[in-house]
């Protein structure tokens, strides 16, 4: 294998593929690609949250693969389904799924979490064609898609608004506070996706808030909830075509989408280490030859 400085970050981050072309519409093949930039992305960067980044792959794949109606040649189009990542600290996964396809180029992905790059840690939408809205301060997604919603709503416009939540980040306020107001507005046009991976910064969601029943709360604030497979992409797309398929019935719906923290390396899956932990050395190697065994 040649020295790291001989050839692209594309070429590294493809290499598994041989030269042969990449179907990045396949959902399966872009979660891969996901977890293969989160992997490098952070080792560059020295970044954090990969245990994060990579529970959202298949979410982030399946979304980007026929749900979304958004285009790479146009982000900007009125038209345009609107997606917040909520759980901003995962941002390479939206960077990764945006680069692949086609809204930049994916040889920027190496300047993640680098000075003056605008693939800033946290999601930002500053200067990053087909990112909507910046977070990173948890809570504050939600409140922003419903206002979206509402405002589509107002304009008789046929936009959607997607917003991923994490399951430790419905902890906060303000995020039932959203909740309670896009019912009151029926905004059947907006979808929630919550990464249930049951892990949040520091432990496991239930020794530090439980959840539980989770999709019950949101029925009891008048939400239509769906849960399914977060690792399955057929469950997904199928989950969100039944999200899809309420418009006009005025409630708005969640899918809880049911994941691992760290899928797809062994040693990270469950393990909270990997929220802050960044993969270096033996670990990274390790980490890169699952994966790579992994290739769809």
């Amino acid at each position: 294998m040649p020295e790291e400085s001989s050839y692209s970050y594309e070429e590294k981050t493809h290499a598994a593929f041989g030269g042969a072309p990449i179907d990045t519409g396949n959902p399966r093949v872009l979660a891969w690609l996901i977890r293969r930039h989160g992997l490098e992305m952070t080792h560059l960067s020295r970044g954090s949250h990969i245990g994060a980044i990579f529970s959202l792959a298949e979410i982030m794949a399946t979304l980007y693969t026929g749900v979304l109606n958004v285009n790479p040649a146009d982000p900007a189009m009125p038209e345009r389904d609107r997606l917040i990542l909520s759980k901003g600290h995962a941002g390479a996964a939206v960077y990764a799924a945006l680069a692949e396809r086609g809204f930049f180029p994916v040889e920027e992905l190496k300047t993640h979490y680098a000075n003056g790059s605008r693939l800033s840690g946290h999601v930002s939408h500053k200067g990053v064609p087909g990112v909507e809205f910046s977070t990173g301060s948890l809570g504050h997604g939600l409140p922003a898609a419903a206002g979206m919603a509402l405002g589509a709503k107002k304009d008789h416009a046929s936009w959607r608004v997607y917003c991923v939540l994490g399951d430790g980040e419905c902890d906060e306020g303000a995020v039932w506070e959203a909740a309670l107001q896009a019912r009151q507005f029926a905004l059947d046009n907006l979808i929630v996706v919550v990464d249930f991976n049951r892990m949040q910064s520091l432990d496991f969601c239930e020794n530090t808030l439980s959840l539980e029943p989770f999709a019950d709360k949101w029925r009891s604030f008048g939400w239509r909830a769906i849960e399914a497979d977060g690792h399955d992409v057929d469950a997904l797309r199928a989950a969100f075509d039944e999200a899809k398929g309420n418009l006009g019935g005025g409630q708005p719906t969640v899918v809880i989408a049911k994941t691992v923290k760290g899928k797809g390396v062994s040693f990270m899956e469950n393990n909270i280490l990997w929220h802050y932990r960044t993969p270096q050395g033996e670990e990274y190697e390790a980490a890169l030859k699952e994966l790579e065994a992994q290739r769809p």
